[in-house]
């Protein structure tokens, strides 16, 4: 249940404590806040992170250190209770004697809740337990998460991953780092890690339309959440969980590399060497002239059409599949074919009535054309299927 959000009286005061700070530094209240937001952005880019990310981290942080105070306020209370009940035990109760308040019952959580601590680096631990899951089929789905792409997969697949025999075997092999999963509760222990070290969080659905008098866009993309980062880190089997973590960067900063290499060579062309800018000539006018073959065979073949619709019906088509749904050199067979014509189809009853009504001279007339014309060219489509 989400906490009740701060009262009147609370926000009165609130505005109060912040125009008397922007008092005494010698602003505006709007000055300092806009002081305040760059300051953000400054302390979001030192940690290469969007402002969201980093007002979003900064929100896990307090409630981590609230939940430490509750925890500790707790701690101290079951300390205070048996301390009394041990005095108790050796002494009577007086009569008018303070005694400290029974605990009120809490409700019974179904939840695990995981308290995340940010200012920690992450654990090599968590970083191979996120390397395998990768590795592994969760059937992650894409969302949209601060106007970025993400992937999304539910806790239930990553715990069963960790329970799998495949996680055990790259814990004895491969991977020595991986903890022990014994039951469970310890796959459970284990997948908390992620969220421990950031490098997966639980999200929840959300609308961006929502509360907006808009209608929706067309363009909206299908199938894609919109989601955002909860503040409690949960374990339940059917929560949601979008990764962080992006692995080692390797190929990224290879591909970088080869991208900025790949445009200087392009830059310094001037200062090629003379057989290198000729063979990239000669390669030049080669594909260009390919490109310009391939055009005037399209207009060969559809002239040489455009004829034979008329001199030798139905038409003829020099390479038929050239321009259908399949591979390179399938389409360049066959070498030639003829164009397809739709077939009328009878329905069975219209061709039983004519026979009925038609005589037997009539039939037998119909039956010698029909064997005439078997010796004349056939000239329904022949155009060869080709082979996948």
């Amino acid at each position: 249940m989400a906490a009740p959000g701060p009262s009147p009286q609370q926000m009165a005061a609130m505005q109060q404590q912040f125009a008397a700070e922007a008092a005494k530094r010698g602003l505006t209240p709007e000055e300092f806040a806009k002081q305040q937001r760059e300051q953000l952005a400054a302390d979001a880019a030192k940690h290469n992170m969007t402002t969201e990310q980093y007002v979003a981290q900064l929100r896990m942080r307090a409630l981590a250190a609230h939940q430490r105070q509750v925890e500790a306020q707790r701690i101290a209370h079951a300390q205070a209770q048996a301390q009394a009940q041990a005095q108790g035990s050796q002494s009577p109760a007086q009569p008018g004697q303070n005694l400290p308040a029974p605990p009120q019952p809490q409700p019974q959580q179904m939840t695990r809740q995981v308290p995340v601590n940010p200012s920690n680096p992450p654990d090599p631990k968590a970083i191979a337990v996120a390397q395998f899951l990768q590795s592994q089929n969760l059937k992650t789905r894409t969302c949209i998460m601060d106007g970025q792409r993400k992937q999304l997969f539910k806790v239930k697949r990553a715990i069963r991953a960790i329970e799998s025999p495949a996680y055990a075997k790259a814990a004895a092999k491969k991977n020595s780092i991986l903890p022990p999963v014994t039951d469970r509760a310890s796959a459970e222990n284990v997948f908390k890690l992620l969220p421990l070290s950031l490098l997966a969080l639980r999200v929840s659905k959300v609308d961006p339309h929502a509360g907006h008098n808009h209608a929706k866009p067309k363009n909206r993309t299908k199938g894609q959440w919109t989601v955002r980062i909860e503040q409690h880190q949960e374990t339940d089997p059917m929560m949601h969980y979008v990764w962080l973590y992006e692995g080692p960067q390797w190929k990224q900063k290879v591909l970088a590399v080869g991208v900025v290499a790949a445009i200087f060579a392009v830059v310094l062309f001037p200062l090629w060497p003379m057989f290198m800018r000729l063979g990239v000539w000669y390669l030049s006018v080669g594909m260009m002239g390919l490109l310009g073959l391939f055009f005037a065979m399209s207009i060969f073949r559809l002239i040489l059409f455009c004829i034979t619709v008329f001199a030798v019906p139905p038409g003829l088509w020099l390479f038929p599949n050239l321009f259908e749904d399949v591979g390179f050199f399938d389409s360049f067979k066959p070498l030639w074919g003829w164009q397809e014509e739709k077939k009328k189809k009878k329905s069975k009853k219209v061709e039983a009535g004519a026979t009925d009504s038609t005589p037997s001279a009539t039939t037998t007339a119909t039956a010698a054309s029909d064997a005439s014309s078997a010796v004349k060219r056939d000239l329904a489509p022949r155009v060869e299927e080709a082979e996948e």
